[in-house]
């Protein structure tokens, strides 16, 4: 049975919304090399397939892994807290997920308490306000969304959500593709 690695690296390296030329940088490698792996013109050994997957952010069993059935459900103490962002709590609701087509993330966020402001990037940013009110400043703009309101929005411009009100706000944020 032949493993399809060219095909899996192509794969990964779209999701992450990467050129041939950005993958090659990042492993330190030729652009010419990674179009003819993904081809399957070429094979490769371990080291590059390491420094590939790095780039990629994804490990060698990660890799390997696929035969294995993918978790469906999670529970809330397989969640992520990421410390640093601006929120009282900042959850990623699936683990490994930064490195998917998309990123859900469980915000709480303090009446004064921001995230820091993100620079333009590809993708779009979805969210849902469980509680509470938040403001969304994207290029300068704020936009107050309440409870029980979504927005969606392209991620090209710098943007920034923060609890500009008087109580707890609570929001399921989902980033795609993944920028953390």
């Amino acid at each position: 049975m032949k493993l399809a690695i060219g095909e899996k690296i192509k794969a990964l390296r779209l999701a992450s919304d990467l050129t041939q030329e950005e993958l090659a940088n990042r492993a330190r490698l030729t652009r010419g090399f990674i179009s003819q792996l993904e081809n399957d013109q070429t094979s490769i050994n371990l080291d590059s397939l390491a420094d590939i997957l790095e780039a990629l952010g994804v490990t060698l069993a990660e890799f390997f892994a696929d035969s294995q059935p993918h978790q469906i459900v999670y529970s809330p103490a397989e969640r992520v807290a990421v410390e640093g962002q601006g929120a009282s709590r900042f959850e990623l609701l699936v683990p490994g997920s930064t490195n998917r087509l998309m990123n859900p993330i469980f915000l709480q966020l303090q009446p004064g308490e921001e995230l820091k402001e993100l620079e333009p990037m590809p993708g779009e940013q979805f969210g849902y306000v469980l509680k509470g009110t938040i403001t969304l400043r994207i290029n300068g703009n704020d936009n107050s969304v309440p409870s029980k309101h979504c927005f969606y929005y392209k991620a090209d411009k710098p943007h920034q959500m923060a609890n500009t009100g008087e109580e707890v706000a609570e929001v399921l944020w989902i980033t795609s593709p993944p920028h953390m």
